[in-house]
């Protein structure tokens, strides 16, 4: 079938030729559409039972539909005979901007979907992952965004050699005005580098602030305290602090209860009874299991410790206090007695002085 020449020459066209070029990646970029949506993405839900899969495809769909057709965009307005200037570096360089727009937002969005994925398969392992998530999401998002922006100024291109002389210059300024905040940044990668607490963990800094660390930032950490105090530490501080983790390497944590009795009790009672009332205290793991120590011959009684474990280090002080009341009515139940401090006052006579004192004229 021959084409009238009236259509001959409309086709010879080259505003047409760009026209069909456009059209026909438009139909493809429709073909990939149907494809992913009815084919890949059940096949992805009948074969594999995580929703990774199903996420990635989701995200991915839109970027490689709008690529597809962008390219299409690309080859006809790059064919010959080129376009008038200035739509020859225009509009190519338009679709290449707007391709890469599309295509950096799904790699951030891919990064976070992948990331969240993997935390929670690491999380039922016990590892650490999600402080070192939270701090590297925003020095990852920088850099994508930093590198995407390069990209869009070589495409249209921008002379980027004083871009990068006047940021040398001004890299040095922002580097001595940001010497702390650098100072933090790296004391948080220390931490994580040695392990040395993560979210979670009961911490004790410098043997004076106890309490649970809740984030982990760039910057700074944050304890709270069981006064439920905030406190904002930087990172650079606590690299260099003695940091004693009452949840590591095991989250159990160990309590001392000191109990002082009277002299003359039966020390093989009150060794029973201080251990019946720790396994009686529903808090007290039983294993490893409590055991009882003689520690001294005080003043005014015999002192034992009773040592024990509880599941977590914030239950320290409810359990001390539960176990003293536990302790109390059991030495009571068994008229064990405990001390109070006293002291027993020998007067001595001076022999000089009694006599003196027991004679008429005295």
């Amino acid at each position: 079938m021959e084409l009238s020449p009236f259509l001959q020459d409309l086709s010879q066209q080259p505003i047409i030729q760009r026209l069909l070029i456009i059209a026909a990646y438009a139909l493809l970029a429709k073909a990939v559409d149907i494809f992913v949506n009815r084919i890949l993405k059940r096949l992805a839900a009948a074969y594999t039972t995580s929703e990774l899969d199903d996420k990635v495809i989701s995200i991915l769909h839109s970027p490689i539909v709008f690529s597809v057709f962008f390219f299409g965009v690309f080859h006809a307005v790059t064919m010959e005979p080129v376009l008038a200037q200035p739509w020859e570096k225009f509009v190519p360089a338009l679709a290449q901007s707007v391709a890469l727009i599309v295509w950096t937002l799904a790699a951030l969005r891919l990064f976070m979907v992948v990331g969240e994925h993997y935390l929670k398969s690491i999380a039922g392992r016990g590892k650490i992952g999600a402080d070192l998530f939270l701090l590297l999401k925003n020095v990852v998002r920088v850099i994508v965004i930093v590198s995407a922006l390069i990209w869009l100024l070589s495409i249209w291109n921008v002379n980027l050699a004083p871009l990068f002389a006047s940021a040398g210059i001004a890299g040095i300024a922002v580097a001595l005005a940001a010497k702390d905040s650098l100072a933090n940044f790296f004391g948080g990668i220390s931490i994580f580098a040695d392990k040395t607490f993560k979210v979670g963990d009961y911490i004790i800094i410098d043997d004076a602030q106890r309490g649970e660390v809740v984030e982990i930032g760039v910057r700074s950490t944050r304890v709270m305290t069981r006064d439920d105090v905030l406190i904002t530490i930087p990172n650079s501080i606590l690299a260099n602090s003695k940091i004693i983790n009452e949840s590591a390497p095991i989250p159990r944590f160990r309590i001392r209860v000191p109990v002082g009795v009277a002299y003359g009790s039966d020390l093989e009672q009150v060794e029973a009874v201080l251990l019946a009332v720790a396994a009686e205290n529903p808090a007290v793991v039983k294993n490893p299991e409590a055991r009882v120590r003689l520690r001294g011959f005080g003043s005014s009684s015999v002192d034992f410790e009773l040592l024990c474990w509880v599941a977590e280090p914030r239950f320290k002080g409810l359990e001390i206090h539960n176990l003293l009341k536990g302790i109390y009515a059991a030495f009571a139940a068994h008229s064990i007695a405990i001390p109070f401090p006293q002291q027993d006052v020998h007067i001595k006579e001076l022999p000089e002085r009694a006599e003196k004192e027991r004679s008429p004229g005295g």
